[in-house]
């Protein structure tokens, strides 16, 4: 069978044809062989001139990426950046640095995170979903959510990156429980980053040096924070419920969205640690957390 004749029996093959026509392909990361189970996290990516910058926010994330015990075999990354109607992974072995931005100086225009892809990982994962069709993308790259980010958890981009995107036509429910889906990655050596901000409103954003945090947006980025040690993940999934300052908080929901594909890696009891916090601008949470060690 070739691999065009293999796409179309997979779009109308049942659950169980599917699996025979995976076997009969092979496991292409059969060379993957388990790890210890990775750690997953969410990371509040902010301005991408945090790209450029040291300071708390920057360190932090030079921490955590030092802190992963082991190095990853791969970094897959649900950004905010990489929205589209079905759900796309990234398959491209080169991928492109993108520069998804306007109005910021040259010298974050010419940055580059020239990490290899990780086409065969990308596939498995693919393979891994069974609640929707997945589409292979080559033309899609590494967003801002992605390598502003990894050029401080991992500055040598020696580590092989992919990205999966958010379908912005589903609601909560349907991305936690495609994260769900993706559990088995942990066990083969992928670091798993939702990349977003839980607070997230540009229409109030404060540029000020002097810039103070919205009492609105600490409440909801508190509220966050304790529905999460209560694991109480169905409310986060109907915010809106949650008051007026969780709809002054998520005006929109694209960058809060990538929380469930962190959350809904989280193992029953699995230990979920906050790793930073801060409102930068007064309306933007760069909380950041951590599930497993």
């Amino acid at each position: 069978m070739n691999r065009k004749d293999f796409l179309a029996a997979l779009a109308i093959l049942p659950v169980g044809g599917k699996v025979m026509q995976l076997q009969e392909l092979g496991n292409i990361t059969r060379d993957f062989k388990s790890t210890a189970t990775m750690p997953a996290m969410f990371i509040g990516h902010g301005s991408p001139m945090n790209a450029l910058e040291d300071n708390a926010f920057t360190r932090r994330l030079t921490a955590m990426g030092q802190s992963v015990k082991e190095q990853p075999r791969a970094i897959l990354v649900v950004s905010a950046h990489w929205l589209t109607r079905g759900t796309h992974v990234l398959v491209s072995a080169k991928p492109v640095t993108i520069h998804d931005f306007g109005g910021f100086p040259q010298a974050l225009h010419d940055m580059q995170y020239p990490a290899p892809g990780a086409p065969d990982l990308a596939r498995e994962t693919a393979a891994l979903i069974t609640s929707t069709h997945v589409v292979e993308d080559d033309q899609w790259g590494l967003d801002h959510g992605t390598w502003t980010v990894l050029r401080h958890m991992y500055p040598e981009a020696n580590i092989p990156v992919y990205q999966l995107s958010i379908d912005y036509s589903k609601p909560p429910e349907y991305h936690f429980k495609l994260a769900q889906e993706l559990k088995a990655l942990r066990k083969k050596g992928v670091l798993i980053l939702g990349s977003g901000n839980i607070v997230h409103n540009l229409r109030n954003i404060d540029f000020s040096a002097t810039a103070k945090p919205f009492d609105w947006a600490v409440e909801f980025d508190e509220t966050v924070k304790t529905k999460i040690e209560q694991r109480k993940f169905e409310d986060l999934m109907h915010y809106q419920h949650l008051g007026k300052a969780a709809m002054m908080s998520v005006p929109t929901n694209d960058h809060y969205l990538p929380i469930f594909y962190s959350l809904g890696l989280a193992e029953k009891d699995e230990q979920i640690n906050f790793t930073y916090e801060e409102i930068q601008a007064g309306s933007i949470s760069m909380r950041c957390f951590q599930i497993g060690e």
